[in-house]
């Protein structure tokens, strides 16, 4: 991948690379609150599979222009002239993000509001680092509609189960400091340095070894939804596919050696 951004036929969703192995990408609908329409769930879906199959991407951060908003959710323009369906991708769902198949990290840089499906975007990706002036919801239940884009499953894993059903049925917001506090934020941080915090995150999580990231991953994402049997012999598993690599030699000769590991993601 280059330090571009992506073509002006698709400048709805842009790409860049900040640092080494650290990708950017950018909603760039600032004027519409960076809302969901059918070209930025395309443009979001391609991109999810580029930078999967990159080597030289080990981690993505995604976040929204403008610094109001990271997403309002979908666009209710494209919704009201009967295009919901358009705003999904087949296999990736709603944004052509929030059921994609993604082995890297992804990291959510979340400025002003994120709501709605754009809340349900975030809570797609597996970290977030937040504006000090951002806010969280689920407001569909005030318009007749549900969370159906995975909020209503992942909100409950990622706050106190009353305070999670308290914001689904209720439609309410949370901020920034007591989403800290509950744990549904990696760190807050002042407005204008949230893209820069969240690609220093990623920037250490770069560092590390990149199968062995992606393979910690696999398991850790499933830590809720299977039994500790099953979680043991996915690590057993994983175990036995990590020491068949490249790196689980690179990493104990880079320690012996006392320098730098050079990872090769193989």
């Amino acid at each position: 991948m280059t330090g571009a951004v992506s073509p002006p036929a698709e400048d709805c969703v842009t790409l860049a690379q900040p640092r080494p192995y650290v990708a950017l990408v950018t909603v760039n609908r600032p004027e519409a609150r960076n809302a969901v329409n059918h070209r930025v769930a395309v443009t979001l879906a391609r991109l999810v599979e580029e930078l999967e199959a990159d080597p030289e991407v080990r981690c993505v951060v995604l976040t929204g222009a403008g610094g109001l908003a990271f997403s309002a959710g979908a666009d209710l323009k494209e919704v009201a002239a009967g295009g919901l369906h358009a705003l999904s991708t087949p296999v990736n769902g709603f944004a052509g993000f929030v059921t994609a198949v993604r082995a890297k990290p992804w990291i959510a840089a979340v400025n002003g509001f994120a709501l709605a499906g754009g809340f349900e975007v975030a809570l797609a990706c597996d970290m977030i680092v937040a504006a000090d002036d951002a806010v969280f919801g689920l407001p569909e239940v005030t318009r007749g509609l549900i969370a159906a884009a995975g909020g209503l499953y992942r909100l409950p894993r990622r706050l106190p189960r009353a305070l999670a059903l308290e914001l689904i049925a209720t439609g309410q917001r949370i901020d920034a400091q007591r989403a800290a506090v509950h744990g549904l934020v990696n760190r807050v941080v002042p407005a204008a340095e949230t893209v820069a915090a969240a690609i220093e995150l990623a920037t250490s999580i770069a560092a590390n070894a990149p199968v062995a990231v992606r393979e910690s991953l696999m398991i850790a994402r499933q830590a809720y939804d299977l039994d500790d049997a099953a979680l043991f012999r996915l690590s057993a598993e994983s175990q036995e596919r990590i020491m068949r690599t490249e790196d689980f030699q690179e990493g104990p000769r880079a320690f012996i050696e006392k320098r730098a590991p050079r990872w090769v993601g193989r």
